[in-house]
C-alpha cells in the first residue's frame, strides 16, 4: 500500500503544482513558447468536461460530471485497496493508483476550484481566494488544462474521400498531468491484463516413465489369490 500511496502523492502534487502556477500565470489562451510552429506548447485553457475537453452540456450537466467523478474515485479506491489486500501483481497496482490519481487530481479542479480563485480571460490573470469570492460554486469549478503537443498540422491529401484538402492537426486535445496519469494506467492495466490471460497455466508435472503410480507398485507386492 506504501507504493500506491507514493504513487498517487506524487501524481497528486505534480499536477496541482502546475496547475496553480499556471492558473496564477497565464491569461486563458496564452501559450509558451509564442511562435505557432512549435509541436508542444504551455496553452491555458479551462476545461468544462472531462478529459480531452470531452463536455456535458449545461450546469446540470457539470454538476452531474463532478458527482459522477467523485463516486468513481470512490469505485476505484476501494477496488485498489481489495488489489493490494490480495496482493496483486505490481503493475496491477501502479495502474490503478495512476487512475485514481489522476481522476482525484481533476475532481480537485471541478469541486474548489471555483471557490478559490477568480475567472481567468484573455486580458487577466486569476487570483487565489479573491476579495469578492471565486468565479463558481462547490462542484462547479473548470479543470485547469495545459499541454499541447501538434505534432503534425496541415492539409489532408486531396484524394481522400470527404475530409481531402481540410486542416488536420494532430494532436488537437489539451490535456494534463491528471489526464496522463489516467491515460497511462488504463493502458498498463490492459497490459497487465493480457499478460495474466496469456500466462502459461500450471498444470501438475506427468508422471515419469521411471515412476510407476502406487497402485500399481501395490498390486505387484500383493500375491495373487489362490
Amino acid at each position: 500500500m506504501k507504493r500506491a500511496a507514493a504513487i498517487i502523492l506524487l501524481v497528486l502534487l505534480a499536477d496541482q503544482a502546475l496547475k496553480v502556477w499556471v492558473k496564477l500565470t497565464f491569461t486563458i489562451g496564452q501559450h509558451i513558447p509564442e511562435h505557432l510552429d512549435s509541436w508542444y506548447y504551455l496553452h491555458f485553457i479551462e476545461n468544462e468536461g472531462m478529459a480531452f475537453g470531452m463536455k456535458l452540456g449545461g450546469e446540470y450537466g457539470k454538476l452531474a460530471l463532478t458527482l459522477l467523478r467523485i463516486a468513481a474515485v470512490f469505485g476505484i479506491g476501494f477496488a485498489l485497496r481489495r488489489m493490494v489486500a490480495q496482493q496483486a501483481s505490481m503493475i496491477q497496482v501502479i495502474a490503478v493508483s495512476l487512475v485514481f490519481a489522476g481522476a482525484l487530481g481533476n475532481i480537485i479542479d471541478s469541486t474548489f476550484y471555483g471557490l478559490l480563485f477568480s475567472a481567468s480571460t484573455p486580458h487577466e490573470v486569476a487570483e487565489f481566494l479573491p476579495a469578492a469570492g471565486g468565479y463558481a460554486g462547490l462542484f462547479h469549478g473548470a479543470v485547469v488544462d495545459m499541454f499541447h503537443f501538434p505534432i503534425w498540422r496541415g492539409q489532408l491529401p486531396l484524394w481522400l474521400p470527404r475530409v481531402g484538402g481540410s486542416y488536420f492537426e494532430f494532436f488537437q486535445p489539451v490535456f494534463n498531468i491528471a489526464d496522463a496519469a489516467i491515460t497511462m494506467g488504463i493502458f498498463l492495466f490492459i497490459i497487465a491484463q493480457r499478460r495474466m490471460k496469456h500466462a502459461p497455466s500450471e498444470d501438475p508435472a506427468p508422471n515419469t516413465p521411471d515412476e510407476a503410480p502406487s497402485s500399481a507398485v501395490n498390486s505387484a507386492d500383493t500375491p495373487p489369490n489362490l
